[in-house]
């Protein structure tokens, strides 16, 4: 608790629940950052997270106004990011928030003006794409290995929450569903290797008009009302002429379709699930047999989480360490706000073609973020982090 190194970025989290365990275990790999207190709506878990981490806990205000913060790592639900964050900004802080940036591309339109108008910097998840697979598939693509992007696909399918959550109704509402919870991931990994969208078109249904809870809690064996699309088919148009079909759904039992394949006038390429840091890419050139290009020896590719079992690379945190660089050097953040507001605004547009059944436009340009390339990587490691492969 003692010695604040004045050099390190303070870190101050609001929002103690589950994903803050990723956050707040990784934060001690990071040598220009340092977790420095917490807060939550409920202070038991508040306390609870800096009993673990040897941090304050403190009330959100409080936490907002202390010195020794000089950024605020917002990781409460969705329906608070927009309220947390523009608080933070107004308070003087840097912000990295959980995905999505806010609840609609008007809210997300605030913060960034909030941000660029304060000279503060605002980041935000999914930093998944600067992962070791991430990395690579964009060395590729940079290189030429596919040639010109033409087309692909990209898949998030699954049966949904309420077989593991204990209470999953409000991933079935209005802000929820499958493109607003996990198409972060997709469609940031889609804009860092090919660049900014400019139209899309969905059809947006749902399967079943209620669910039926079968995950351990209070509400196991009741059911609910679906209030927003759970299976959304859509093609993305990029401003590189290139066109994706993007389907998200939790309606789907079992499938074998590849997270995201990408097809060019060279060849094709195979990512995996981007809600990890790691795993395997693959490469056909003009249809030769897959090239895999594991990432287990790269930074941030080692399989680390869950911790008894790891089974896949979970880096959350990489991002506020890469923002906290750009602090020092003075060029913008990777994940940064202006990336997570063109993909807030993709989905967005989704949701709407799937309602007036019209193709919409996006019209926020955003370059793609610069390659976090191989020795800036492995830099943002500290001592605790350095031997981190």
């Amino acid at each position: 608790m003692h010695g604040r190194s004045k050099t390190k970025l303070g870190v101050g989290v609001v929002g103690c629940g589950n994903i803050s365990m990723t956050y707040l275990r990784n934060a001690a790999l990071f040598g220009e950052v340092e977790l420095r207190a917490c807060a939550d709506i409920s202070p038991d878990m508040a306390a609870l997270r800096a009993s673990e981490y040897d941090i304050r806990a403190l009330s959100v205000d409080a936490l907002l106004a202390d010195a020794e913060i000089d950024l605020v790592l917002n990781l409460t639900i969705p329906a608070a990011h927009f309220d947390i964050s523009f608080s933070a900004l107004s308070a003087g802080k840097h912000v990295f928030t959980e995905k999505p940036l806010a609840t609609s591309a008007s809210d997300g339109r605030r913060l960034v003006a909030e941000a660029a108008e304060r000279g503060l910097l605002l980041g935000s998840a999914p930093d998944t794409f600067l992962g070791a697979a991430g990395r690579r598939a964009r060395r590729l693509m940079d290189e030429g290995a596919i040639g010109r992007a033409v087309t692909g696909t990209a898949f998030m399918m699954g049966r949904g929450m309420e077989h593991w959550h204990p209470n999953p109704q409000f991933y079935y509402q209005p802000g929820g569903g499958p493109v607003f919870d996990m198409g972060p991931y997709y469609l940031t990994m889609l804009v860092n290797l090919l660049g900014p969208v400019a139209r899309v078109m969905a059809m947006a249904t749902r399967g079943q008009e209620e669910r039926l809870i079968t995950a351990e809690g209070p509400y196991r064996n009741t059911s609910f009302k679906v209030g927003t699309p759970t299976n959304v088919l859509s093609l993305l148009e990029f401003r590189s002429g290139a066109t994706i079909t993007f389907g998200a759904s939790w309606d789907v039992f079992r499938h074998s379709n590849h997270p995201i394949e990408l097809h060019g006038t060279e060849g094709s390429l195979r990512l995996p699930d981007p809600d990890t840091f790691g795993g395997t890419v693959s490469l056909s050139e003009r249809g030769a047999d897959w090239a895999d290009f594991p990432s287990e020896s790269e930074p941030y590719g080692a399989r680390n989480w869950p911790f008894a079992a790891p089974d896949r690379a979970n880096y959350r945190m990489l991002g506020v360490a890469d923002l906290s660089r750009a602090l020092t050097t003075g060029r913008k953040p990777r994940a940064s706000g202006d990336l997570a507001l063109h993909v807030l605004e993709i989905m967005e547009a989704i949701l709407a073609s799937g309602e007036s059944r019209e193709s919409v436009a996006v019209n926020t340009k955003v370059g793609q973020p610069p390659l976090l390339g191989e020795d800036e990587a492995a830099s943002l490691l500290g001592d605790i982090g350095g031997n981190l492969t």
